[in-house]
């Protein structure tokens, strides 16, 4: 069941000293701004590594507010991830780092639950999951490729999730230090799971809802990616 909704006494910046958000970002000027604008409502630490941009991304996520770290190149999402990852680890302060979304399809709200319920339950990951309740309709076939992605990866990593390769997780930062990211590509998400899994560290799924707009559509995110996440995944 999805959590309720916080009380209005409920501080909403709870996590706002001790929650890093790590976007990596790649030609999203268009919605990079809002997305910051939503996240600075509930924390004060977000990241955007900019992984070799030509639409003047980083300069938009700068000034929303974002701090922003250079790919000189695009070395691609696996990538930018470890370069956050490695950014964060470097601030003592820093307990739990977000993986979020550029794109507007993550909610901000589901984020800060996740963190809430890590803190909570102590646990070091929490995944979202778009398939533990029925909000997020992906359309069919980006069903049946995501669900075979989820069959691959749990086969491959001895887990058991609904959803693999969702983008927004939280990680404390005890665990990130314990992996290391080496695939590029869309891999990387299955990488992850297996390094994390690895590390032995308590973890619970998390129900989320993706947002799957007419910008993200647009750009042929809804099946293509899901298709070069199987290819990566059989390839690898």
């Amino acid at each position: 069941m999805h959590a309720p909704a916080p009380s209005p006494a409920v501080d909403p910046r709870r996590h706002a000293a001790d929650t890093w958000i790590v976007i990596p970002l790649y030609n999203e000027r268009t919605v990079i701004e809002q997305v910051i604008v939503d996240l600075r409502v509930h924390f004060d630490h977000i990241v955007c590594i900019d992984d070799g941009s030509v639409d003047g991304s980083a300069a938009v996520a700068a000034s929303a507010g974002a701090r922003v770290v250079h790919h000189p190149v695009n070395l691609g999402q696996g990538a930018a991830l470890q370069t956050g990852f490695e950014y964060v680890e470097a601030h003592p302060e820093a307990r739990y780092i977000v993986t979020f979304d550029a794109d507007g399809q993550h909610r901000v709200s589901d984020a800060v639950e996740m963190v809430d319920l890590a803190k909570a339950d102590d646990l070091a990951i929490v995944f979202g999951s778009r398939f533990l309740d029925d909000r997020t309709n992906p359309g069919w076939l980006k069903h049946v490729i995501l669900k075979t992605a989820v069959w691959v990866t749990n086969l491959t990593t001895g887990l058991r999730l609904t959803d693999a390769h969702n983008g927004l997780r939280v990680i404390r930062t005890d665990a990130a230090r314990r992996i290391e990211l080496e695939q590029d590509g869309m891999a990387h998400a299955t990488e992850i799971v297996l390094k994390l899994g690895r590390t032995r560290l308590p973890w619970k799924e998390y129900p989320v809802e993706l947002l799957y707009t007419d910008y993200s559509k647009a750009k042929g995110q809804s099946v293509l990616n899901s298709v070069n996440i199987l290819v990566d995944l059989l390839v690898r």
